[in-house]
C-alpha cells in the first residue's frame, strides 16, 4: 500500500515545484542561509501539495484512465490504491501540508490553500474547457511562484512581488502545456476523446499556432524583463540581457525535442533526462547568479 502511495504521488513530477525557489533567487537572497531554508522548505511543501493534487485527479479520472494506454497503470486505477484509501491519503496530505505551511507564515499558508483551491476547481471542471485547461496550469505555476515569495515575508517583510516573477513561468507554462497536447493529440488520434476529452477540441494545425505563439511570448516576457527599467534598478545592472540567449536555446532544444524526438508528452521526463536541456538551465542559472550576486 505505501508503494502504492508513493508511486500516486508522482515524486517525477516534483520538479515542477522548482519554481517555488524563484523568489530566493530573484531576491537576491541566496546568502541568507535562513532565506534559503524556507525557500527549500516551501519547495518541499508543494511537493507534497502537488502529491495531493495528482492524487485527486487520479480519483476524478479513473474511469478515463482505466482505457488509457499508459495511465491505466497508476495505483488509483488499476485498483492497487483502493478509491477510500486513495481519499483517505489525500485528506491527509491536504491538512499535513497546510499545518507545515503555517510554520512559514501565514501568507504562505494562504497561497498553499488557494493551490488546493484553485486545482479542485481545474480538475472538476476547467480542465474539459479548450485554452483554458492551459491557462489553468498556467495559473497553478503562478501560484507556486507567488509562494515562494511569500514564504520569504516573515524574514524580508519588504520584499515585493515582480509582475515579470509572475507573467514568465506563466507564459513558459502555456508552452510546455501546448506542446503536451500536441503530443496527446498525435499520440491517441484513434482515442475518440475517451481519455481527454479536451483533446476533441484541439487539431494539429492549431496547437502547432499555439505553441509558436506561446514560444515567442515566452521569450518576448524573459527578455522585456531583463531590460525593464524597474529590473535594471534593483538589480544595478543591465548584463541580465545576456541571460536571454540561454533561454532562448533552451526553448529551442524544447521544441527540437517535442517535434523531432515526440517527447512534449511528459515535460518532467525531458527535464530529468535530457543533459542539453540541464547544462542550458545550469549555464542560465550560473550567469544569472553571477550578474546578480548572491545577496546579503
Amino acid at each position: 500500500m505505501l508503494t502504492a502511495v508513493w508511486r500516486s504521488l508522482r515524486p517525477r513530477q516534483w520538479s515542477k515545484n522548482l519554481v517555488v525557489l524563484a523568489g530566493v533567487i530573484f531576491a537576491q537572497q541566496l546568502g541568507d542561509p535562513t532565506a534559503v531554508a524556507r525557500a527549500v522548505a516551501a519547495c518541499v511543501v508543494f511537493c507534497f501539495a502537488s502529491g495531493a493534487v495528482y492524487i485527486l485527479n487520479d480519483i476524478k479520472d479513473i474511469e478515463k484512465d482505466r482505457v488509457h494506454p499508459h495511465k491505466r497503470k497508476r495505483p488509483v486505477a488499476s485498483g492497487q490504491l483502493p478509491v477510500p484509501a486513495a481519499w483517505r491519503v489525500w485528506a491527509v496530505l491536504v491538512l499535513a501540508c497546510l499545518a507545515a505551511a503555517m510554520v512559514l507564515g501565514a501568507a504562505f499558508q494562504l497561497a498553499v490553500a488557494v493551490f488546493f483551491l484553485w486545482n479542485w476547481i481545474y480538475s472538476s471542471a476547467l480542465k474539459r474547457v479548450p485554452i483554458v485547461d492551459v491557462i489553468g496550469i498556467g495559473i497553478s505555476f503562478v501560484i507556486r511562484a507567488l509562494a515562494g515569495v511569500m514564504a520569504l515575508l516573515p524574514i524580508h517583510p519588504d520584499l515585493t512581488i515582480s509582475f515579470w516573477l509572475l507573467a514568465c513561468p506563466f507564459c513558459l507554462s502555456l508552452f510546455l502545456g501546448f506542446c503536451k497536447r500536441r503530443n496527446e493529440l498525435i499520440k491517441l488520434a484513434n482515442d475518440h476523446g475517451g481519455t481527454r476529452p479536451v483533446l476533441l477540441s484541439y487539431s494539429e494545425t492549431m496547437l502547432n499556432a499555439m505553441i509558436g505563439a506561446s514560444f515567442g511570448l515566452t521569450l518576448a516576457a524573459y527578455a522585456v524583463y531583463t531590460v525593464w527599467p524597474a529590473t535594471v534598478a534593483h538589480f544595478g545592472t543591465r548584463q541580465l540581457v545576456w541571460t536571454t540567449v540561454f533561454v532562448f536555446l533552451g526553448l529551442w532544444r524544447y521544441l527540437y525535442l517535442v517535434y523531432k524526438e515526440g517527447r512534449g508528452g511528459r515535460p518532467h521526463e525531458i527535464l530529468l533526462n535530457d543533459l542539453a536541456l540541464q547544462a542550458l538551465i545550469v549555464g542560465w542559472i550560473l550567469l544569472f547568479v553571477a550578474i546578480i550576486g548572491l545577496g546579503d
